[in-house]
């Protein structure tokens, strides 16, 4: 299934114009196409799995438990895919590419911050859903209260609640992305999806905080303009 899913997404032809555009005057509209970094978000984290599972077949059952054994585990594995799982988050959030882009940041920080955890398939729902709200808390200027992405991510408000606060200390609460770092998973997104000849992110990709300032001048010019007006 995730192979299928991959191969279905990178058949897409994406062209630098299209991805540009994509990522930096996405439409918030209702009717909006799913961002781009979702597809590749998706795979990447479908290829993670995948190494999770041969690792725990070659390991003991010891350090298998020990592997498994995590607050982000679930009792019972969702059923829905990862694809589908990032697309219902971003139809009921409407979060933009650069949140998915900070999210993958912190997963990468947080998987190494935390050697003995790996992802697999009772914990990945459970971690993305916590990564893309905390990411979209650094990112957006407005959000939505806890308790709706609980609902919108199949959790109670407690539950995620303490999966937030247990995120933010295994993270050692760092959570600052820069420009080099996030540009850097940017081009990390690029490379690993480009070798099957799949999406191509631009270079000139710049952090969540220049997109985040660039908005909000937009916005100041926009009232300036109308009381000039």
């Amino acid at each position: 299934m995730a192979s299928s899913s991959a191969s279905s997404s990178c058949s897409l032809a994406i062209s630098p114009r299209k991805l540009r555009y994509d990522l930096y005057s996405y439409s918030y509209k209702e009717d909006s196409n799913t961002p781009l970094v979702i597809n590749v978000l998706a795979s990447l984290i479908e290829r993670s799995m995948a190494r999770t599972q041969r690792i725990v077949k070659n390991c003991s059952s010891a350090l298998s438990k020990a592997i498994s054994t995590n607050i982000f585990d679930c009792r019972e594995i969702p059923d829905m895919t990862i694809q589908s799982y990032l697309e219902r988050i971003f139809r009921y959030t409407r979060a933009g590419p650069s949140v998915y882009v900070v999210a993958y940041v912190y997963i990468d920080r947080f998987c190494q911050n935390n050697s003995g955890f790996r992802i697999n398939a009772r914990n990945v729902h459970r971690l993305l859903i916590t990564t893309i709200m905390v990411a979209s808390k650094y990112v957006e200027d407005m959000n939505f209260r806890n308790s709706y992405f609980a609902r919108v991510g199949g959790l109670t408000t407690d539950e995620l609640n303490e999966l937030e606060v247990e995120f933010l200390f295994m993270m050692g609460f760092k959570l600052h992305v820069n420009v080099s770092v996030f540009e850097s998973y940017c081009c990390h997104l690029e490379r690993e999806v480009s070798i099957g000849g799949g999406y191509h992110i631009e270079k000139t990709l710049r952090c969540a905080e220049e997109i985040k300032a660039r908005n909000t001048e937009e916005r100041g010019y926009t009232q300036i303009t109308r009381v000039m007006l």
